[in-house]
């Protein structure tokens, strides 16, 4: 397997984990609170499932992209991030909408703070592969 795509792993791995804390840790602490009823007590929460789906997360984020990768520059990665944030972000938030008593600003908050956190992890990837070199044309 590709260098990169170990390294890729391991940073969008940190930037999920990093970023995931900021919105749910802190941005959204007040809402959080305010639908206390819809949750576990901090205490019962099994955290450490977080971090393995992170993980699986970053892992195959890195891998689609690899395969993908055209060496075109940041906009491929906002366009990649953006895909992938349609397709996970947006029915987990609106899925979740949807079956919970959750509020909707919740739900829009989780889709745009996750559209936000896979462009982050899309414009990483970007720079960790770089451009693409141009094979010598054959004789």
């Amino acid at each position: 397997m590709d260098k990169k795509v170990w390294i890729g792993a391991v940073v969008v791995f940190i930037i999920i984990s990093l970023s995931s804390f900021l919105i749910h840790g802190v941005l959204l602490t007040k809402e959080y609170e305010a639908t206390a009823s819809l949750w576990l007590p901090m205490a019962e929460m099994k955290m450490w499932i977080f971090y393995v789906t992170y993980a699986f997360v970053a892992y195959f984020f890195t891998l689609i992209f690899s395969k993908g990768y055209e060496g075109k520059g940041l906009m491929e990665g906002v366009r990649y991030g953006t895909y992938v944030a349609m397709m996970v972000a947006l029915p987990a938030a609106y899925g979740t909408y949807g079956s919970m008593a959750v509020p909707y600003s919740l739900a829009l908050k989780w889709f745009l703070g996750g559209w936000v956190e896979f462009i982050l992890c899309g414009v990483a990837l970007t720079y960790i592969f770089g451009a693409k070199k141009e094979s010598a044309p054959a004789a």
